[in-house]
């Protein structure tokens, strides 16, 4: 994770033995693991709420997005309705107003 390679690792355990001191080394060691563990926890902790967070704004702008598209759909249809609504007008007010030529019956 570090870049840290076995002979490196080799260096720090010898100067923690000589440091820390053998009878004090397994419950230092102890002690550094579980706070690596809690550590490696509080990331994946903050992890799983960033990528939480990152979905639910992705939720969000998915929801605004069909939002507009269900909003162009209704001025569509709007729009649409409105363009039947005249030309059913024009229609009507054509079969009402009688035609200007006159038919004339046959004569036999």
């Amino acid at each position: 994770m570090f870049g840290i390679d076995f002979a490196e690792l080799f260096v720090i355990l010898v100067v923690a033995l000589i440091v820390v001191g053998p009878e004090r080394l397994p419950k230092v060691a102890r002690t550094f693991g579980y706070l690596w563990g809690r550590a490696q926890r509080y990331v994946k902790d903050i992890k799983v709420d960033v990528s939480r967070e990152m979905a639910i704004d992705e939720i969000s702008q998915f929801r605004q997005s069909l939002q507009q598209e269900a909003s162009r759909a209704e001025q569509a249809m709007m729009q649409a309705r409105h363009t039947i609504d005249q030309e059913a007008l024009q229609l009507d007010s054509s079969m009402s107003q009688p035609d200007k030529a006159v038919v004339q019956p046959i004569s036999k």
